[in-house]
């Protein structure tokens, strides 16, 4: 059987949003702190863009820099966030997540984990071996999107 490139690309555009949409909804009902979901959502954000810029957070978030700047403030006041001067530009602000902060995700994520386990414990190893296999081949084609994203955004 030949698959095209468009079907394949409908397909993961049909499924992606279903997969996202439960991690979304796990990654939040194991979120801790009383935290809402953009503070939640920034921490997420700063692990995977360790050093990102106040902007880049706002830009992500949707939201405008007064209003992130505020959002950040409140979690660099509960110890989640680092905020650092840059080392090349003193007014560019890098923010990186705390020991409190990565110990938060964490949490989430392992709860999150053990969900999709149980989800997963429901497919035949024939099939678990094929989503392995097909994670394994997108994740070099994303990966280069993502960080040619990042390029551009600096």
């Amino acid at each position: 059987m030949s698959v095209l490139p468009e079907e394949c690309a409908r397909e993961i555009l049909e499924v992606a949003p279903l997969i996202m949409r439960n991690i979304r909804e796990e990654m939040r009902r194991h979120r801790t702190e009383g935290l809402s979901v953009p503070q939640f959502r920034t921490l997420l954000f700063i692990q995977r863009h360790p050093g990102t810029s106040l902007s880049d957070v706002a830009e992500h978030l949707g939201l405008r820099l007064p209003s992130t700047s505020k959002l950040v403030d409140l979690l660099v006041g509960r110890s989640m966030i680092n905020r650092l001067s840059s080392s090349g530009d003193r007014r560019k602000v890098e923010l990186s997540l705390t020991e409190r902060g990565l110990s938060l995700l964490d949490a989430a994520r392992a709860g999150t984990q053990k969900q999709m386990v149980e989800l997963l414990s429901e497919l035949t190893v024939d099939e678990m071996e094929n989503v392995m296999k097909a994670m394994q081949t997108l994740r070099p084609i994303f990966a280069l999107s993502e960080r040619a994203e990042v390029e551009l955004s600096r």
